[in-house]
C-alpha cells in the first residue's frame, strides 16, 4: 500500500471521483473495468481505502491521465490546504506532449472547473486537432500563440483571451519565445 499524508489521500480520492464523473463513468463501469468491486472503488474515492500503486496505474489508464499526476501533491500547510497552491507546489498534469508543460493551478479537481498554467515551447505544436466535451477559456500572459479553433486560425497576443466550446482546436507556437497561458477548463479533464 502507498504511504502518504492524510491531506494527500483526501485530495487523491476526491480527484479520482471528480475525474471519473467528468468522463461520465459510473462507479459500476469503472469497477468492472478495473476488476474490482463497487464498494472498494467507493471507499477509495471517499479516502477510506488506499489503492496500491498497481491499482493507481489501472485507474490512471482508465481515466486517461498520467500516474505521476495522481502522485504529485506537495504538502501544504493545514491552513492553506484546499485554498492556496504555491508556485513550487503545482502539480504537472496532462499528457506529455513535446513542447507543452502544464501545471494545475487549482488546489484539486473537485470544482466544476480546473485552472491550468500552460507553457508552449518555441517552435512546438500539437499535430492533430483535439476535441473535448468541455468549455474552455484562456488568457495569454506572454509570448505569441497561434490557435486554430473549428478550422479558423487566430494569432493570440499577450493580454488576449479566447474561448473554446467543444470545437476541435490545436495550438502552434512557431515563434522563438515560449508562450504562457492561463487556461480554465470545465468540467475538469485532467
Amino acid at each position: 500500500m502507498l504511504q502518504s499524508n492524510p491531506d494527500t489521500a483526501k485530495t487523491l480520492g476526491a480527484d479520482l471521483r471528480a475525474l471519473r464523473k467528468a468522463r461520465g463513468i459510473t462507479l459500476q463501469d469503472m469497477a468492472d473495468a478495473l476488476g474490482r468491486s463497487v464498494g472498494w472503488l467507493s471507499q477509495v474515492e471517499r479516502d477510506l481505502s488506499e489503492p496500491s500503486i498497481t491499482d493507481l496505474r489501472h485507474i490512471a489508464a482508465h481515466l486517461g491521465v498520467s500516474v505521476s499526476m495522481l502522485f504529485r501533491y506537495a504538502a501544504a500547510p493545514a491552513d492553506e490546504a484546499g485554498y492556496i497552491v504555491r508556485k513550487n507546489a503545482r502539480r504537472p498534469i496532462g499528457t506529455p506532449i513535446a513542447g507543452l508543460v502544464e501545471e494545475l493551478l487549482s488546489p484539486d479537481l473537485t470544482d466544476d472547473f480546473e485552472m491550468v498554467h500552460s507553457t508552449f515551447a518555441p517552435h512546438s505544436q500539437i499535430a492533430d486537432p483535439v476535441t473535448r466535451p468541455t468549455q474552455e477559456v484562456g488568457y495569454l500572459v506572454s509570448g505569441t500563440l497561434e490557435l486554430e479553433i473549428a478550422g479558423i486560425r487566430y494569432t493570440i497576443q499577450p493580454g488576449d483571451s479566447f474561448r473554446i466550446r467543444g470545437e476541435p482546436f490545436r495550438w502552434i507556437n512557431p515563434h522563438d519565445t515560449p508562450a504562457v497561458a492561463i487556461w480554465v477548463i470545465a468540467p475538469p479533464v485532467y
